[in-house]
């Protein structure tokens, strides 16, 4: 257990080991995905190449962050796949298969986007709602413990978060009439610690936020669908939470519904909750607010502050002090018509009139958001942030609500997208100290992408025509691209996963996958 805690203590401290590796999701703790890596720079990127590409012969999109260490990549897909490959020539060691049920709950796709490691071990969420331990060196399990029963609609998607001893876990599935959770697990033994519940019982804080006496909380939704952050100095574990339950046909629940479309700072070894902020009181268009935390230490009015910085599905980019959960500052990052604005507490001035009704009613941004679960990046080196943005407005119909059923979805609503408003995308930087936008580089199709900085003065970014591009981080110049062939959103195509940067024998690595192809880059 010492050795394994050393080994923890090693991945998740910056150094020059950390450096050279890519062990943990977002890159660090802190969900910067910023690798400290120089050698691929703004002055010769325009000689990257291929180094190689590995097939992996599974269909389905792709979503997941490559982890990287000790010369071997491990990576996962969808339908329960995953791969271990030598990063030196694509050649796979083990390729690991879980069964998936027939006939499962799914929102959006059978997607998994990652593993976590620590010391011999992988752990994976799977979307049968396990967390299993691997061994990474073979691929065997290890252990494999059930988080929730698939067949109540409940599956599993993110990575999990190495934190301390622990394995934090979150869930999917709110579109199912469930309740929403966060888990914490042993990773020597796979024994449950801690859960936090995202939606309140009865009596507990923030119950009356749930007016309805027909125990709606109990499949109120909430689900923790994307990876969450970690600050070890204030031992505080920082996680989004979505949708309300039924999603968009919200008469049956009145109230704010907490904790649904919150940031939650919980204690980390006791899942115990410290503060909360809710973006989006008594969400009616399905914004979900699990985008990833980014923590960054930023320069606000000349005073250091402890942020926490999230680009919202509602549309708002926000900078919360992540000691307090008290909003620094907010403000649209694409275009939106629901709020005239944020008030002194962060919370959204709604214009009224516009949830969804039988005829339907035009919102912006769309049911997608501004930004959804694709990431963003910080580089504390420029100080600035970069989102993958998306414009669009979205038809919100209410309709009937039936009673729950099993896998199958309980929203009361449908939607479609607006004929009269065009769909595109951009890559934004912003000064995280100001929220001042520095530059944009648009896009055709909504971004859907994932950023990766680098010291490098880079920023890397698929998008779903299939192109992988660098851009330089100060200006947005385009630096570099090329055409991976696996352009097509609709047939799981584009490159939605994350690129991720490491060092192999003294030369800088660029990997990502495309499509179903792993590719990894280098200097020529």
């Amino acid at each position: 257990m010492r050795r394994i805690l050393l080994l923890l203590l090693c991945v998740s401290l910056p150094g020059p080991l950390a450096a050279q590796q890519w062990t943990v999701y977002g890159a660090d703790l802190a969900s910067t995905r910023f690798s400290p890596l120089n050698q691929i720079n703004d002055s010769n990127v325009q000689h990257l190449v291929v180094n190689w590409a590995f097939q992996t012969g599974v269909p389905g999109k792709y979503e997941s962050t490559p982890l990287f260490e000790d010369g071997i990549l491990y990576f996962t897909g969808p339908s329960g796949y995953a791969w271990a490959l030598d990063a030196r020539t694509g050649r796979s060691l083990w390729q690991y298969e879980r069964p998936v049920p027939k006939k499962m709950g799914l929102c959006c796709g059978p997607v998994n986007r990652g593993f976590a490691l620590a010391g011999n071990r992988l752990f994976v969420a799977t979307l049968d709602a396990h967390v299993v331990a691997l061994d990474k060196r073979t691929g065997q399990v290890l252990w494999d413990t059930v988080m929730a029963d698939y067949k109540q609609g409940y599956s599993s998607t993110a990575a999990p978060l190495l934190v301390k001893d622990k394995i934090i876990v979150g869930m999917a599935g709110a579109e199912f009439a469930n309740r929403g959770f966060l888990d914490a697990y042993s990773i020597t033994t796979g024994e449950r610690l801690w859960r936090f519940w995202t939606i309140p019982a009865p009596g507990e804080p923030g119950s009356e936020t749930w007016r309805d006496g027909k125990d709606f909380w109990k499949r109120g939704g909430g689900s923790t669908w994307v990876t969450g952050s970690y600050d070890p100095e204030l031992n505080l574990l920082y996680w989004g939470t979505g949708n309300p339950g039924p999603d968009l046909n919200s008469g049956v629940r009145p109230g704010d519904n907490l904790y649904s479309n919150s940031m939650l700072a919980l204690d980390a070894d006791t899942g115990k909750l410290k503060w909360h902020f809710q973006f989006t009181p008594h969400d009616t268009h399905d914004w979900d607010a699990v985008s990833e935390p980014v923590l960054a230490d930023i320069t606000v009015k000349g005073a250091q502050r402890k942020a926490l910085l999230q680009a919202n599905r509602n549309g708002f980019f926000y900078a919360l002090d992540r000691v307090t959960g008290k909003i620094i500052y907010g403000f649209p990052f694409v275009h939106q018509t629901w709020a005239k604005g944020l008030d002194a507490n962060g919370r959204p001035i709604v214009i009224p009139g516009l949830d969804p009704t039988k005829e339907g009613m035009v919102v912006c941004p769309s049911l997608g958001g501004g930004k959804n679960w694709n990431h963003m990046a910080y580089n504390p080196q420029t100080g600035l942030v970069y989102v993958p943005s998306s414009e669009g407005c979205e038809k919100f119909f209410i309709d009937d609500l039936p009673e729950p059923e099993p896998f199958r979805m309980w929203m009361g609503s449908i939607h479609e997208t607006s004929p009269s408003e065009p769909q595109w995308g951009a890559l934004r930087a912003f000064d995280a100290g100001t929220g001042k936008l520095v530059w944009e580089f648009k896009m055709i199709t909504p971004d859907r992408g994932s950023a990766l900085t680098t010291a490098g003065d880079l920023v890397f970014l698929g998008d779903s025509q299939g192109y992988f591009a660098a851009f330089h981080a100060r200006t947005g110049k385009v630096l570099w691209r090329m055409q991976t062939g696996a352009g097509g959103e609709r047939r799981g195509g584009g490159i939605s996963a994350p690129a991720i940067s490491y060092l192999l024998d003294g030369k800088q690595q660029v990997a990502v996958i495309a499509g179903t192809s792993l590719y990894t880059f280098q200097l020529h």
